[in-house]
């Protein structure tokens, strides 16, 4: 399997804007996390991060349902990645109906919108950071469908149904799970 590294580097070939780095750094780092959490202790961490941090690689270059995921699909099989990383790549996007049958898919489709979700609220707090977000503050939010428009509810309401998990649960997670990235991703830590 291709390294951290040379999946970061392939990221970067496709990906140029900063916005989608950062979320493509959030969901690995979520991802990473997720791995023993939700998968178990044998889990391998590297392929749950990589599949977190390369979900929308393609996305900047490819952006219409009919190209992606389906382009960065053929690209990563090209490059050598597994395809456990692809199908749940693949699955991340509800309409390709590639199932999400494994624990990897399952934790990749309830992390991926929740973690922009996240960054959406910390950037509208006055300390600009998930250091003072509370669960109960995203849960307002997303009932607010003006608020991250663009963030689909469903999608996160159906991640964790399949997942099995609370939405309380996984919404503290994965605040958790962001917090010492925070600075990578576009918000203040609370050293700053």
């Amino acid at each position: 399997m291709p390294t951290r590294e040379e999946a970061w580097e392939l990221l970067c070939e496709y990906t140029k804007g900063k916005s989608l780095r950062q979320h493509a750094l959030a969901v690995e780092t979520a991802m990473r996390a997720a791995a023993p959490h939700y998968g178990g202790p044998g889990e391998e961490v590297d392929e749950w991060g990589i599949t977190g941090m390369l979900h929308d690689f393609d996305y900047e270059m490819f952006p219409t349902p009919e190209e992606h995921p389906y382009k960065g699909a053929n690209i990563l099989c090209g490059r050598g990645y597994s395809d456990r990383i692809i199908r749940a790549i693949m699955g991340h996007a509800t309409y390709t109906g590639v199932p999400r049958d494994t624990q990897l898919a399952r934790a990749l489709f309830a992390t991926d919108e929740l973690c922009g979700f996240l960054v959406a609220c910390a950037l509208v707090r006055p300390t600009k950071s998930l250091d003072d977000l509370e669960v109960s503050s995203v849960k307002k939010k997303l009932r607010d469908k003006a608020f991250a428009r663009s963030v689909n509810r469903e999608d996160i309401r159906q991640g964790v149904a399949e997942l099995g998990v609370e939405l309380d649960e996984h919404i503290r997670f994965c605040i958790e799970a962001l917090k010492p990235v925070q600075e990578k991703i576009g918000l203040k830590g609370n050293d700053e």
